[in-house]
């Protein structure tokens, strides 16, 4: 399977401001050398030395993320701002997408904001499937295209949509992918969902607030963390501010990165990221995830891959 990131912020969108243009322009301007500008090899090179901070974002987009299964099943997690961008990708190399697998992990506005203009809803040749958990779903999503949140409401849509309510317990199948789904903590509630083809797993594990009893070796725990190739999880806060915003519904990178290692999980996105954050905040608390995580490799554990989850990274397990 291979998965790409297209939304990564939690609670509003975050577009790079003009400041922060400058900011990185002047920043990397402060750095050039005259060496540095001999030919398109030395530039090259200037360039790609740069620290992430500068040279690139991790993005401003609210979360959405795409799952591509082997036979190149269409599984979308969450309906942020990112999907436009989803759908930007899907025009350029003009691919013909004619259904939809669309998984709503809540439906706080962060996640819903790019549904209204989601061009494949308006496309009667299109088929789209949404699903929950949540048995109220088609009349959820039915309620926030209602006037006057939007000029046109949920019957504009033009696309064969149709709603699957998942059952406790229940395990899906997709053309050959399996999709389990597990509750978090979260205010309103949260749904995390693993997909897993052909021996591998991916878990996406948007606004969780981990607790003492997420931690628990649970048959439940074990059977859906335990050995999974990839997690995206919820990290928006330092240590600090998840004690200040207890039951926010978030979780700090420490108790990210433990979480992580308890069920040996390969590698960790730290995901949801804080809209008050800039790039250099996030690249912060990357390496201070990384250096806490080497901490806890010296008293005895595996090592563990951390990156930030960043717009148009893609990856396939």
């Amino acid at each position: 399977m291979i998965v790409r990131f297209w939304g990564v912020r939690g609670s509003s969108p975050t577009p790079l401001t003009p400041e922060d243009f400058r900011n990185k322009f002047t920043a990397i301007i402060q750095r050039v050398k005259p060496a540095d500008l001999v030919n398109s090899e030395t530039r090259q090179r200037f360039l790609s030395n740069l620290p992430p901070e500068l040279f690139g974002t991790a993005g401003g987009n609210t979360a959405c993320i795409e799952v591509r299964t082997a036979d190149d099943t269409m599984i979308v997690l969450d309906t942020g701002t990112g999907l436009r961008e989803l759908e930007n990708r899907t025009r350029k190399f003009r691919e013909n997408i004619r259904e939809y697998h669309i998984f709503m992990s809540h439906f706080h506005y962060d996640h819903l904001l790019g549904l209204p203009y989601f061009g494949a809803m308006y496309n009667p040749r299109v088929k789209v499937t949404f699903y929950s958990p949540y048995p109220a779903m088609a009349r959820i999503l039915a309620k926030f295209m209602n006037t006057p949140y939007h000029p046109v409401g949920w019957d504009s849509f033009a696309a064969d949509i149709s709603f699957r309510v998942l059952k406790r317990n229940e395990s899906l199948t997709l053309s050959g992918a399996r999709i389990d789904w597990i509750r978090r903590n979260h205010p309103n509630g949260c749904f995390s969902y693993k997909v897993s083809e052909a021996g591998r797993s991916f878990i996406y594990s948007t606004d969780t607030e981990l607790t003492e009893k997420d931690f628990q070796r649970t048959d439940k725990n074990v059977s859906y963390f335990q050995g999974a190739d990839a997690i995206v999880l919820d990290a928006q806060y330092t240590l600090g501010e998840a004690i200040e915003k207890y039951n926010w519904g978030h979780s700090s990178y420490s108790l990210a990165v433990e979480f992580v290692r308890e069920f040996g999980i390969r590698k960790l996105y730290l995901f949801h990221h804080d809209p008050l954050n800039t790039d250099a905040d996030m690249e912060g608390i990357l390496r201070s995830a990384q250096w806490f995580d080497s901490r806890l490799e010296h008293k005895g554990g595996n090592s563990l891959e951390i990156d930030l989850a960043r717009e148009g990274h893609e990856f396939e397990l």
